[in-house]
């Protein structure tokens, strides 16, 4: 999906009624066509994103090590 995208000029003129008409994939602002902000509805973007990969990944093995096993010399 490409994101919608809009001059910074045409953001001012047209600001009020682009809050009110926002989609879901958000809007792009461009200043001298290059991107400066991002508008994005509220609650959208992140609320998807948390746990969408649950079902996909799988965790083999323990995630808190390295792997090496190592031995440290203890000097008194």
């Amino acid at each position: 999906m490409t994101m919608k995208t809009i001059s910074a000029a045409k953001f001012k003129e047209q600001c009020l009624a682009l809050l009110d008409s926002v989609g879901p994939g958000g809007l792009v602002i461009t200043k001298r066509g290059k991107p400066v902000a991002r508008l994005l509805p509220m609650g959208g973007a992140p609320g998807r994103l948390i746990g969408s990969l649950r079902p996909k990944l799988r965790v083999r093995g323990d995630v808190l090590s390295t792997g090496i096993k190592w031995e440290a010399d203890a000097e008194s």
